[in-house]
């Protein structure tokens, strides 16, 4: 197996052969690795430590969520983790508002760091999976980034990776030359690689949607999920499965381990969110991991990675998965914009 290839050294020959053989990245992606090692740790302990539950007085974050304890611990590992490195010129956090600057008297890199600290923290009470989503784009050498410099489309992304705390803490990486699955051991604290070229079936029999919010979908996703209920009566011909986590590195994560689709697309329940998940830090680093796993991520009437960011907590429906699903799903979109 593939065991004895620690992150560390499939980084530095994978940026090897790359035509800017780039030590900052490395190091940035270790570090990253070294926040969530932390992040899993704290995660693992449960409630021992207290950290469960609603940070004082039930603060919001700028979602407009509550803040978990451990929302705000994650984001603290992943800032203190990258600030004083010299690799970033700034960061973007779910937790915060506007973007993170670096502090006046470290340097600062040619890299710009976005982050979900701790995705599907709402799981959190019940030792549901979450995670860390993180987007790395590249900027000027030192430059003190304004908010110009972190809208960039998907299809810029250096690379992008998420980390699932789950039954085994697992770091799921692309550098843009397919998608590497590894594996934290805990006792040596070290991720290996345990799922080399992860790749998504292009048919599937799976789908993940929260079907609570079905009267509040327009008519092509209700049309598509109708199908699948249909099962083999149906015009699809054949049976489909359904699963939702709500929580969406673990949707992914199935996503890419067993194919499938998963889906949270536009809906009239609150018209000021065109959908829920955020592009820069949550949509864009996963349509990069789907895509290089040879699966499609669509807002439905949109390739996820050409959608031209308006602001950094933008958010945007979500289609991802199996090539064939999402295709069909986008032609449904399609047909139904010809007839308005």
């Amino acid at each position: 197996m593939h065991h004895n290839i620690s992150l560390s050294q499939f980084i530095t020959e994978q940026l090897r052969h790359s035509a800017d053989t780039d030590s900052d990245l490395s190091a940035l992606l270790n570090d990253i690795a070294t926040a969530c090692k932390q992040i899993s740790h704290l995660v693992n302990q449960g409630d021992l430590n207290g950290t469960w539950g609603n940070a004082d007085d039930d603060t919001e974050n700028v979602q407009g969520e509550i803040q978990k304890r451990l929302d705000i611990l994650s984001n603290e590992f992943m800032y203190n983790a990258l600030n004083w490195t010299g690799h970033v010129a700034g960061m973007v956090s779910e937790e915060e508002e506007l973007p993170m600057t670096i502090p006046e008297f470290y340097p600062r890199g040619r890299y710009l760091a976005l982050f979900d600290p701790l995705d599907g923290s709402s799981n959190i009470d019940v030792n549901l999976t979450v995670g860390t989503i993180f987007s790395i784009l590249s900027c000027e050498q030192g430059i003190q980034p304004t908010l110009a410099d972190y809208l960039q489309k998907g299809s810029e992304q250096v690379c992008a990776g998420f980390v699932l705390y789950g039954p085994s803490t697992m770091l799921i990486l692309t550098l843009g030359q397919g998608v590497t699955g590894f594996t934290l051991d805990q006792e040596v604290g070290e991720f290996y690689m345990t799922h080399p070229d992860m790749t998504i079936p292009e048919d599937c029999q799976e789908f993940a949607i929260n079907m609570s919010n079905q009267r509040f979908w327009e008519p092509p996703m209700q049309q598509y999920i109708a199908e699948c209920i249909e099962g083999t009566e149906g015009s699809r011909g054949k049976d489909f499965n359904m699963r939702w986590i709500a929580s969406l590195v673990a949707e992914v994560y199935r996503v890419l381990t067993r194919g499938g689709v998963f889906m949270y697309p536009y809906d009239v329940k609150d018209p000021t969110k065109a959908g829920r998940l955020r592009l820069m830090y949550e949509a864009n680093p996963i349509g990069f991991i789907v895509e290089q796993a040879g699966g499609l991520c669509s807002t439905g009437r949109e390739r996820m990675l050409d959608v031209a960011p308006e602001d950094i907590h933008q958010r945007v429906p979500v289609i991802l998965g199996a090539k064939n699903e999402v295709n069909r799903i986008v032609s449904y979109h399609q047909e139904f914009d010809a007839c308005k």
